[in-house]
Parts: C-alpha cells; structure tokens; sequence
C-alpha cells in the first residue's frame, strides 16, 4: 500500500441534484471538464428508473454487466472517484449498490444508470491531482501515486 496526504483544507465541496432522465455517469463526467476537476471522491442517495451494472472479469479485461434493471430502483450506494486519465481528461469510476421493491439488491461497477425523480450528490474536490495510468497486469487505468 501506499499513501500521500492529499488534502488539509482547502478543499471544494459541491453539491449536485440530478434531474430525472439524467444518465448519472455521462453528467457527472461533463461537469467534471466544466469545472476542471482532477482530484474528486464523491457519494450519492436517490432513486433510478433504470440502471446497468458491472463487474471486470480478469481473464478478458473488461467490464460485463452483471445486471440490468429497467425498473424503478432506490440508489442505496453511490460512490466513487474522478481521476485524470494520461491524456488528461476526466475519469468517473463508480460502484453502486441499487434495492429492487422485493428488497434485493444489486451491486457493482457503475456502467450506466438513469435518474427518475432525482439523484443528490456530493462531491468534494481536492487540491491534489491524481492520475490514471494503465496498468498492463490488470488492464485498467488505476491511480498512481507518486513518491
């Protein structure tokens, strides 16, 4: 493991409500570029009109959906980070837990999901940078800190 102090104050904090139809990782992805956000963890309550999750299978190096729920769902857990991508451009990496009426749930990778009536969010911005690269054992782009 390694570890870096990434913030003591000064630190942004922001608070996003989502409009129902809103596709949860595409909006957040733009306000990130609006706003220049490069070093962000964020969690989020709401409820879901539709929502497909994921999970990365080792041996093909890439997201499957593990399920995918067009029904109304409640959004137990959003969370997750933004990151720069080597390219420097925004990187949204998400996990979700959602609850179905007949109280199971589902959990995974965030790939997409859909706000119906809202969605709240907070995020807060750090005044460190952090960066993705890809890593070539696993295949995805992970943060890497630096010495």
């Amino acid at each position: 493991m390694k570890s870096r102090l990434i913030a003591e104050e000064k630190t942004q904090t922001w608070i996003l409500v989502f409009d129902a139809g809103d596709e949860v990782a595409s909006t957040l992805k733009k306000f990130a570029e609006e706003h220049h956000l490069a070093g962000s963890s964020f969690k989020a309550v709401g409820a879901l009109s539709g929502v497909k999750v994921g999970w990365f299978n080792r041996e093909t190096k890439k997201y499957e959906t593990s399920a995918d729920l067009k029904e109304q769902v409640e959004l137990l857990s959003l969370i997750g980070d933004i990151a720069l991508t080597p390219d420097g451009k925004p990187q949204v990496h998400a996990h979700i837990v959602v609850g179905k009426r007949d109280g199971t749930a589902h959990g995974g990778h965030l790939l997409e999901a859909h706000v119906w009536p809202t969605l709240e969010l907070v995020l807060t911005e750090t005044p460190a940078h952090l960066r993705k690269q890809h890593d070539p054992e696993s295949g995805l782009a992970l943060i890497r800190i630096e010495d």
